[in-house]
């Protein structure tokens, strides 16, 4: 197969990884266990460290190169029904042994691959088997360090968790994100459904090279020279603070904000910063937490590709407020949902202005597509390459998720896409 992709490791500059100032911490013992069994008593690995890539000479240059060529398609279909096999779970899961490096393959050249029609799937034993087959490694929920994610069995060391389905949150939508939480984030994730929202619920996906295409040329050079940052909690607790004299307040604030930091540090594995702001109606003081700075654009690790590896969608409070307009607000039930509130800046704590905001919505939306998922259904995709999100529903919607850290087969699979596009260059 011949790739229509340019060499873009011509415009990538030959000096260390670019990756965010405070994120070097050594990688956890991994305790690396064989998964595939909902009776499994060992965890998997942790998620695998974020591959930031080389740092890029010229961003805009990239960029125009990246608009001139003809892109694969994104995220094809892969129906049982086509191939002959559906109805028969054994025919199906002999072709994806057999088929197991193509498979992996076309998750990389298109991003991702839509499974339809599979009977296989439809309960959790068969999709373990499903990628298992396949030649997936699972990893722990990149969330692992700071919250623990429902599994779908319940089994607390299970690798499929839930898809966020639970009915507090079906008017909340999800914005568009790859998956990583700090310095942690999995290579790829399998999406399945277990059961469809009877409304809505749909599974929707993005190509981060297009996304990255798209942009404006002015904007992908100031968020990628200037980086980004996220806020990732905010703590509205601390209003009693105002209450006090005026000459304590200074050393309240310095005592309180280093109780915090601390806390907060030994919890995660990535440098948080604590900044004081307000929010709120009243105006409330609150602490917020900032992630080190980082790169909206990197370098894919195998493909060599530049992609847009950014939550803005999901992150950035004025969208989710204007989707709230849309869908209503999210209907808070505990401590934990009131204060994992998310934004967005420049990696030097600049605001992002609204006109940037909303022109990166209007991009991601134009590169969205819906997946209405049926019961059996498998997204695979590359988490640096495809973002994913979920949109509202009503009913019940049961769907889960599995993370790898990586495949089977993965070095050959680099050989064989590097050659390919050298032949294409």
């Amino acid at each position: 197969m011949k790739l229509s992709l340019i060499p873009f490791s011509l415009l990538l500059a030959s000096s260390a990884a670019f990756a965010p100032m405070h994120h070097q911490h050594a990688q956890r013992h991994r305790n690396v266990a064989q998964h595939m069994s909902t009776e499994a008593i060992e965890a998997p690995p942790m998620a695998p460290l974020t591959k930031w890539g080389d740092k890029i000479s010229d961003i805009r240059a990239l960029q125009q190169q990246l608009r001139q060529q003809k892109m694969p398609e994104f995220a094809p279909e892969l129906s049982a029904k086509d191939l002959g096999i559906a109805g028969d779970k054994d025919a199906q899961l002999k072709y994806f042994q057999e088929n197991a490096m193509d498979l992996k393959k076309k998750m990389q050249i298109h991003g991702a691959v839509v499974f339809r029609d599979f009977e296989l799937m439809k309960e959790q034993e068969g999709f373990q088997q499903f990628y298992k087959a396949v030649g997936m490694k699972t990893c722990l929920d990149p969330l692992h360090s700071v919250s623990a994610r429902p599994t779908v069995d319940g089994n607390k060391n299970s690798p499929v968790y839930e898809a966020v389905n639970k009915e507090s949150r079906k008017n909340f939508f999800i914005g568009m994100h790859n998956e990583f939480v700090g310095t942690r984030a999995p290579r790829a994730a399998a999406f399945v459904c277990f059961k469809a929202a009877e409304t809505g619920g749909e599974f929707i996906i993005a190509d981060g090279r297009r996304m990255f295409r798209d942009l404006d040329a002015d904007l992908v050079d100031e968020l990628y020279n200037r980086q980004i940052r996220y806020s990732v909690m905010e703590l509205p607790f601390f209003g009693w603070i105002d209450n006090l004299p005026d000459p304590v307040q200074g050393p309240a604030m310095a005592v309180v904000k280093g109780i915090v930091s601390a806390a907060i540090n030994a919890k995660v594995d990535f440098d948080v910063e604590m900044l004081w702001g307000e929010a709120g109606y009243d105006n409330t003081k609150m602490l917020q937490a900032r992630a080190p700075s980082q790169p909206p654009i990197v370098v894919h690790p195998t493909t060599a590709e530049p992609t847009w590896f950014c939550n803005v969608h999901s992150h950035s409070s004025k969208l989710r407020k204007d989707r709230e307009s849309v869908y209503g607000a999210e209907r808070f039930e505990d401590g934990a949902s009131q204060i994992n509130k998310s934004d967005m800046f420049f990696g030097d704590d600049g605001q992002i202005s609204d006109e940037q905001l909303v022109h990166m919505d209007e991009v991601t939306q134009k590169n969205s597509r819906y997946v209405k998922m049926r019961e059996g259904d498998v997204v695979l995709l590359d988490n640096y390459k495809t973002m994913h999100g979920r949109n509202v529903f009503d009913g019940t919607r049961k769907h889960g998720v599995a993370w790898f850290e990586g495949w089977e087969g993965e070095e050959e699979v680099k050989s064989e896409l590097k050659e390919e596009m050298q032949l294409s260059a």
